[in-house]
């Protein structure tokens, strides 16, 4: 699977097209598992679902009105029963006849109409008479929707909540999905502490880990955190070795720069990953490091969280979801920018957090670098600017890409 990537020195920079590429690349698929159908939102579907029956079940009143022969709309016309939805009718309608009925109830045999009760008289003899002009037929036919045997739901289909519904409503109710990938975090700097602890002067508080925990758990993913991991290589490599027996894939936070600390991407090497690459061509997570082992794929990401993120959002979200069996599309919107943005190096390709204001228009986020982590809190999404161009300008049209 990995003999034709271009395996790169520490002195290499690898585009973002071909490191996406070689991510996708190295997916191995989940296996399956059935689950309740009420627990499946969220989950991919690993079967064509089918419907045991037709759809309406029998020909349904659409409206509160009367059932009648559409050639006898202009008649005065005899009520020989009340009809309820889940009732059966147990008259035949004929000849200058209808029954009362309710909306969801079975249209008798033969009654090719309702008319609704807004556009009905009730007469002194108890007789009916339409008082509309005309009149729609107001009614659903059985297997209109779906017939006996039809595919509802599709194979790798991502499932909603309305979903839910459909596999109550043809009783499918032991739901065949793609197991959730498990993906180990560790995070690694003798800088960092718990969140619940108060940071001193040379410490941070540990974000990254729970960052990607809730990012893990939107991609479908299943989330292990194997804490934090200091700046000790032999440390680093048991907690990477235990991650990896236990895990899909492994995301490792820090220690993937050129710092005279930075020793992860040796420490796997040391595990049995094979480096596919250890730089890319963007801006923010240049140092993101890509590595496949024989039970997993490794993922070595900046420690800054803003980079963190983004370089989730671009690599590992894509990954997750193609475990899974499912093509995810992102959702993205061409829209105007609202002012002109200009950037002092044009080297790289770059991600740029932004919102959209009131007026449908793209405005940069205050974005201070990669460790500006809240210009993310009020960003509905990212835009891109290519390798060379150093700015966009008022009014001029960008895609922006939902995080």
């Amino acid at each position: 699977m990995t003999s034709n990537f271009l395996l790169l020195s520490n002195e290499g920079m690898i585009e973002f097209s071909d490191a996406y590429e070689i991510v996708m690349k190295s997916v191995v698929e989940t296996d399956s598992e059935t689950i309740p159908f009420n627990e499946t939102s969220g989950r991919i579907l690993d079967e064509d679902v089918k419907s045991d029956i037709d759809m309406p079940p029998f020909n349904r009143s659409a409206m509160d009105g009367y059932a009648c022969h559409s050639n006898d709309i202009r008649s005065e016309l005899e009520v020989v029963e009340v009809i309820a939805a889940g009732k059966v009718p147990l008259h035949k309608v004929g000849s200058n006849q209808c029954s009362r009925i309710m909306t969801g109830a079975i249209v008798p045999d033969g009654c090719d109409m309702v008319f609704m009760v807004e556009e009905s008289e009730v007469l002194s003899d108890g007789r009916v008479k339409f008082t509309g002009s005309e009149s729609k037929k107001n009614m659903s036919y059985k297997g209109d929707d779906v017939k006996t045997g039809d595919i509802v739901l599709y194979k790798s289909k991502f499932i909603l909540p309305q979903d839910i519904a459909v596999f109550a409503s043809v009783g499918h109710t032991n739901v065949r999905v793609r197991k959730k990938p498990v993906i180990g975090i560790i995070s690694t700097g003798d800088e960092l502490v718990s969140p619940y602890n108060y940071p001193e002067s040379s410490q941070i508080r540990n974000t990254n880990a729970y960052q990607l925990r809730s990012q893990i758990n939107r991609a479908g993913g299943r989330a292990l955190d194997y804490g934090i991991a200091p700046d000790n290589e032999e440390v680093t490599l048991k907690t990477l070795e235990k991650a990896i027996s236990g895990s899909d894939i492994i995301i490792v936070t820090g220690g993937v720069s050129m710092g005279d600390f930075d020793f992860v991407p040796g420490v796997f090497e040391r595990a049995g990953v094979k480096i596919l690459f250890n730089r890319v061509n963007v801006q923010p997570g240049k140092p993101t490091t890509f590595g496949v082992h024989p039970k997993a794929c490794i993922f070595g990401l900046p420690g800054n969280p803003v980079s963190s993120y983004i370089q989730f959002e671009l690599l590992v979200r894509p990954m997750i979801y193609r475990m899974m069996g499912y093509s995810w599309k992102p959702v993205v919107q061409r829209l105007p920018m609202a002012i002109d943005y200009a950037r002092k190096s044009a080297t790289r390709l770059a991600f740029i957090p932004v919102s959209i204001n009131a007026d449908q228009e793209v405005v940069p986020a205050e974005y201070h670098g990669s460790a500006h982590l809240t210009a993310l809190s009020y960003s509905e999404g990212i835009i891109s600017m290519k390798p060379g161009i150093k700015s966009i300008l008022k009014g001029e049209l960008v895609d922006v890409r939902q995080i």
